[in-house]
């Protein structure tokens, strides 16, 4: 009776990592963390501005009886959807204010109404969205897909986290190859 030989084949660690999917992709910031805000101040003065003009525009509503009922509780509780939809939009301005952008050792994120984070070993695919001369209104958009196919998008409209977006998808382009 024969016994097997136990030699290690050099080749099958190589072939096992070939099977397993491409290598990930690996990218340092210039700096531990590189962090902004999402959205530029203007962006933000606007969505305060909508904010606090459809606040009075409901609030004359409602003292003037648009609502069906009379100026008290009763017709508050009339303006019912009117006041939830402006309560949302409190809440999205509230998060348009605090949002950050931020790269750093482990990935991309950025706080929102529900925070956003995407690791850069998943990454297919990145690329920087923006309508030049726009930058001021319009925060730039990082797109982001896996080798999974998810997306996210993350706003950036801090010039230095736009330049390491940008650096960012250069690499990650030449590493994947497109």
């Amino acid at each position: 009776m024969s016994t097997p030989d136990h030699t290690p084949n050099a080749d099958l660690p190589a072939a096992q990592l070939a099977a397993l999917g491409p290598k990930p992709f690996v990218f340092h910031p210039t700096t531990d963390i590189i962090e902004g805000p999402a959205f530029s101040r203007a962006f933000q003065v606007i969505t305060w501005a909508t904010l606090l003009g459809s606040g009075y525009w409901l609030l004359n509503l409602w003292q003037q009886g648009k609502f069906g009922g009379d100026t008290g509780f009763d017709g508050l509780r009339a303006a019912g959807w009117f006041v939830l939809g402006w309560s949302l939009l409190a809440w999205t301005t509230w998060h348009v204010m605090f949002s950050r952008a931020r790269l750093d050792a482990t990935g991309i994120h950025q706080t929102w109404i529900w925070d956003k984070h995407m690791s850069y070993d998943e990454l297919a695919y990145a690329k920087l969205i923006r309508i030049r001369g726009l930058e001021w209104f319009m925060a730039p958009r990082l797109y982001v897909r896996t080798l999974m196919g998810k997306f996210a998008v993350f706003y950036v409209s801090s010039a230095h986290v736009q330049q390491e977006c940008e650096r960012l998808s250069a690499e990650l382009s030449a590493f994947r190859e497109f």
